[in-house]
């Protein structure tokens, strides 16, 4: 409870996470606000069935609170009123303040009475987007800070944050994003595609980092393993002990 977790992938995509993370705190009963900026709903219910996981039975009973991003900015640029009658989450496109979005995500998360979710979740997917869609890198690290006071601290909740990162890359704003994220985290989930390129049996490697350094004078840990991604799960294994070479 009350942790910060960044999904971090350079070179390859680390969505495989996102979609584990999403069905693992379904699964566990938990409350959780999908700020998902990425992609469509259908898209994320497809991947969760597969995991075993209903997106439509989790937001029919209240557990999911579900921001799909692609629809939301096309109902804010061309004009459409929101049903609800409240200011779109997304508003800050025309005002360049994230504040209605963390306001919806503090709305979605705070436990009504005759609520009894474990605990409350905020996942989002991913934070490079609201970059592209003209917020600053201040206004979107304030917005993750406010979150971590209510979810982590008030609500004693868990976020999960995936950011792309691109070493080669001159975008200085993202790479300010993802530095500041990583000084902020309890647990980087580092996802790379291989430096040797493409491999039909080897996905990808993963960092794991746990900030030990947070709390204490100790040193981080981390654990590297390399990934295969199949239909309905993924396998880890050591560094060069793939099926393939073994």
């Amino acid at each position: 409870q009350g942790k910060f977790t960044l999904l971090r992938d350079t070179r390859t995509d680390g969505s495989f996470l996102v979609h584990h993370f999403l069905s693992f705190y379904l699964r566990a009963g938990c409350k959780v606000c999908f700020v998902a900026l990425l992609q469509s709903f259908s898209h994320y219910n497809i991947v969760a069935q597969k995991l075993g996981v209903s997106l439509t039975a989790a937001k029919e009973r209240g557990q999911l609170v579900f921001l799909e991003g692609l629809r939301s900015c096309l109902d804010l640029l061309f004009g459409e009123e929101e049903q609800s009658g409240q200011p779109s989450p997304l508003q800050f496109i025309s005002t360049s303040n994230l504040k209605s979005l963390f306001d919806f995500v503090r709305t979605s998360l705070t436990p009504a009475e005759s609520e009894s979710w474990k605990g409350p979740v905020l996942l989002v997917d991913d934070l490079s987007v609201l970059l592209s869609l003209g917020a600053t890198p201040v206004a979107v690290l304030d917005f993750i800070h406010y979150c971590r006071v209510v979810v982590c601290s008030q609500l004693k909740g868990n976020i999960v944050v995936l950011v792309h990162s691109s070493e080669d890359s001159e975008d200085e704003e993202n790479k300010l994003i993802v530095n500041s994220m990583c000084h902020h985290s309890n647990l980087i989930l580092w996802v790379e595609g291989l430096a040797t390129g493409f491999c039909k049996d080897v996905h990808g490697e993963i960092k794991i980092i746990k900030r030990v350094s947070l709390e204490s004078t100790e040193q981080d840990l981390i654990q590297i393993y390399q990934y295969k991604i199949q239909d309905k799960n993924v396998t880890f294994f050591a560094r060069g002990l793939s099926a393939a070479v073994l």
